[in-house]
């Protein structure tokens, strides 16, 4: 009798979505998920600083004249970053902005030296979430087209706020009170949802852009926009629970000192895992594997085996006792002289 599939196995069989599920969690775990999120998390925290200075230093010239426009982006950021988080890089901000004119060269380099190092591990890390080969290029071009790479990811991110801002709750009842309809029954409710939907909508073009541009190679668009919404969704969430979690961790002394800090690595670590799984599980739906890149087959080695066949020991005998007699007639004739008869 055949064996039996078993309870797995049946299950993926009779349910796709249960299938496509532990096919990225198979390729997250092979393609070293953790790993990659790890080093993801360092170089974050190695290039947030240094390119939110140099970042907000630029845009403080424009900020500085503009006292309505920074407060609607620092709340953003106050909603976008869970608990304390938030505080320092508005914090931070504010600094950026009063120090815009003295961050010279010096400041830039660095920014662009760990900028440059956190964007190429990214897009390592999604690369192989994607079993994508690492492409053998010139460094100078590599480090060129990463730096367009990490321009493009900012615009991306402020494209985000942008949205952010004009879908906020200010926003929607301006428009709302344009039509007399500020006071109506249920605005609160109406101008809430509008903002969720708005932020989602927000985080999912970020996501999406994340996992379909940011690999060494084209990948397929529609598999990245659902994992790019799966991850939106995941990350909506996560947010809410981070909150909660920080503000019970920094009422202790010693939470408010350190939990912003473990808050920072705990979001980006935690962040990058399912971004990374979220990419895994765009790249082994069914339209990514049919166009996946199939790397040759290893070098085959063609090795024919000899068979020793063993038979009777008594029928091995016979013959051997035949060829030794052979051997020793054959001698005797070759010594015996010509002409010599035979007794």
């Amino acid at each position: 009798m055949a064996d039996q599939p078993g309870f797995l196995a049946r299950q993926r069989a009779k349910r796709p979505w249960l299938d496509h599920l532990i096919r990225a969690a198979m390729r997250f775990t092979e393609q070293h998920g953790d790993y990659y999120a790890a080093g993801i998390t360092y170089f974050s925290v190695l290039a947030l600083f240094p390119l939110l200075m140099v970042g907000f230093a630029g845009a403080g010239f424009v900020l500085a004249g503009n006292l309505e426009l920074l407060d609607q982006v620092k709340n953003q950021v106050s909603e976008s970053i869970p608990g304390g988080m938030g505080e320092q890089v508005n914090a931070l901000i504010d600094q950026a902005i009063e120090q815009r004119n003295t961050v010279g060269i010096i400041g830039i380099i660095i920014a662009l030296y760990s900028g440059l190092g956190w964007i190429g591990n990214l897009r390592k890390a999604l690369s192989a979430q994607w079993a994508q080969p690492i492409p053998k290029a010139n460094f100078l071009k590599t480090k060129l087209v990463d730096l367009v790479a990490m321009i493009t990811l900012f615009l991306a991110f402020a494209l985000s706020i942008a949205l952010s801002a004009l879908g906020g709750s200010g926003l929607t009842r301006s428009l709302l009170a344009l039509v007399n309809l500020d006071e109506a029954p249920g605005v609160g409710i109406l101008v809430r949802v509008v903002s969720f939907a708005v932020a989602i909508a927000a985080t999912w073009w970020v996501f999406t852009w994340v996992i379909a541009r940011m690999p060494r190679q084209p990948v397929a668009f529609v598999s990245a926009a659902r994992a790019g919404l799966m991850a939106a969704l995941v990350f909506a969430v996560f947010k809410q629970v981070g909150v909660a979690y920080l503000t019970g961790v920094t009422q202790s002394p010693a939470g408010a000192v350190f939990g912003p800090i473990i808050g920072i690595l705990v979001f980006i670590f935690t962040t990058s895992r399912f971004l990374l799984f979220a990419t895994a599980w765009a790249a082994t739906s069914e339209e990514s594997l049919e166009k996946a890149i199939v790397a040759p087959p290893d070098p085959a080695i063609i090795n024919t085996p000899v068979v020793m066949r063993q038979g009777s020991p008594f029928a091995s005998g016979i013959v051997g006792f035949g060829i030794g007699a052979a051997a020793v007639l054959g001698v005797s004739g070759l010594r015996r002289k010509p002409g010599t008869p035979r007794s």
